[in-house]
């Protein structure tokens, strides 16, 4: 019992530590950056607002939302509170200015959070269309894995492609260098990330998971993920080279020994500091290879702040 007392008490003070290491960061360097001004006029339609016929896919800085279809996991104050990272439908997302969704399914064709589910897939697909339905240049990239310790939905690959139809960018590594005008109408980017199910091909339909990659960490400690964050991102090549999207993660994630594991207090550690991020990744000299920006609980200054250097990156500012 001493010996775990111990060890909370450890906890928290690293957890002080490392809340007053970003604290600080953010109050010696700022969260300016160039084109950090720029707010658009109407998330719904941001990509619109850029002009599509400037805006090349690989110099997008895509917000995203973390575990997206998870506002109604699980049983209210009772289990949803563990494994709830939006609080805003999939539509709701997409409005507020969404442009990657991290879509995790189970056998069933249920959308899950490890081992709690919530609603079928086909509400994610309608509330895509419905969107797509109510814009015009607006581009998704749509992640869909099969979560840990579950099996693939059967024949899903079939499924997606029945679903979303003329919508799919087919994969092709020359859409990386093409601008949002040159793929339309086809808007979305669909990756499929079976665990056991054959992969799409190159020419298919659907995206591999090859062509999403990131480095997760997983851990409680905000300044720890940030840094970390940093360090793997600076790995990278520049967007303009590579032929695949890297996403970082600004979420940090509950652990099962500490004793604060409901997902909002925890992951509100880090949702504030996505300026300071990017501000961070102009000074350590790696803003060309930062590419998704993925949350919990997305808000409209975080969408603000990837649409602003967007804009400053194809008005040349960066």
């Amino acid at each position: 019992m001493g010996a775990h007392v111990s060890k909370q008490i450890e906890k928290r003070k690293s957890l002080s530590v490392e809340k007053k290491a970003l604290v600080d960061l953010k109050q010696s360097c700022g969260c300016d950056y160039p084109g950090c001004e720029y707010r658009p006029t109407d998330r719904k339609n941001w990509m619109a607002g850029l002009d599509p016929g400037k805006l090349t896919i690989n110099k997008i800085v895509w917000p995203g939302t973390h575990d997206s279809a998870t506002n109604k996991i699980g049983i209210p104050l009772i289990t949803r509170p563990f494994a709830q990272c939006q609080s805003l439908s999939i539509y709701e997302q997409l409005v507020r200015g969404t442009r990657v969704l991290d879509i995790r399914v189970e056998e069933g064709r249920r959308v899950c959070h490890g081992i709690l589910k919530t609603y079928s897939v086909d509400v994610v697909l309608e509330d895509v269309k419905k969107f797509l339905s109510e814009t015009t240049s607006e581009v998704i990239i749509l992640e869909i894995r099969t979560e840990f310790g579950h099996d693939d939905p059967p024949e899903f690959d079939k499924y997606l492609e029945e679903k979303l139809g003329d919508y799919l960018i087919h994969q092709d590594d020359h859409v990386f260098g093409k601008t949002v005008a040159e793929l339309l109408p086809k808007r979305v980017i669909c990756v499929w990330k079976p665990r056991k199910s054959a992969a799409p091909k190159h020419g298919s339909p659907l995206w591999s998971g090859g062509y999403l990659k990131d480095n997760w960490i997983d851990t409680d400690l905000p300044s720890t993920k940030f840094e970390s964050n940093l360090k793997h991102l600076g790995e990278q090549p520049p967007v303009s080279s590579r032929k695949f999207f890297y996403r970082v993660e600004n979420t940090v994630t509950p652990q099962a020994d500490n004793p604060i594991l409901c997902v909002r207090p925890v992951t509100d550690r880090i949702h504030g500091y996505a300026r300071l991020f990017m501000t961070q990744c102009f000074s350590r000299g790696i803003v060309d290879r930062l590419q998704v920006l993925s949350t919990d609980f997305i808000d409209g200054d975080f969408v603000d702040a990837c649409v602003a250097l967007t804009s400053a990156r194809i008005e040349g500012k960066v």
